[in-house]
């Protein structure tokens, strides 16, 4: 087993009609320019069918799968593509069945590019010259705290740099 130092891991996964792929980026703080290492792997399957209300049912287990491969007390926080809550009443999202799942252990931050029906409760946070926020919610530390983090992320797009490169590395899995 590889060592890592304590990093935040930025998890994403992507689907394809066969496959399933997960990535994870480590990097070590928030302003990091670069990764520390990366790790990614494909489903040996078909991906789960996805169920509406419980996308987490299809996303947790390819998330945990790369949480596995390290120490826990590699993991300093966790950034999810999503949201941690579904709701000002606590529903939860992706990020808050992941915090769950770890017992606890870290934080989780769900980044959101795309505003779940209804919100009122995530942080927005523009970056770059976008004009579309991220909306930033999160267990574990409070959101006010986790939306600073987010904004000042390396990379000048609305989407951080070590953020977009899990989506990419998880794209690239699938082929």
């Amino acid at each position: 087993m590889r060592h890592y130092p304590p990093a935040i891991l930025a998890l994403d996964a992507a689907y394809g009609e066969t496959q399933a792929a997960v990535a994870g980026v480590f990097f070590s703080d928030w302003a990091a320019e670069d990764r520390i290492t990366a790790i990614s792997k494909r489903s040996d399957g078909p991906p789960r069918s996805y169920e509406p209300g419980a996308f987490y049912k299809r996303e947790l287990p390819l998330l945990l799968s790369i949480i596995d491969e390290v120490p826990p007390t590699a993991i300093a926080t966790i950034i999810v593509d999503g949201y941690v809550w579904l709701g000002h009443e606590g529903q939860l999202g992706l990020g808050a069945h992941l915090y769950e799942a770890i017992h606890r252990r870290v934080p989780v931050v769900g980044v959101a590019k795309t505003k779940y029906r209804g919100d009122t409760w995530s942080l927005p946070v523009l970056r770059g010259a976008s004009a579309s926020p991220l909306y930033v919610t999160s267990a574990g530390v409070d959101c006010a705290i986790a939306a600073e983090n987010v904004a000042r992320m390396s990379g000048v797009g609305r989407t951080p740099k070590l953020i977009s490169l899990a989506d990419r590395w998880a794209r690239s899995g699938l082929g």
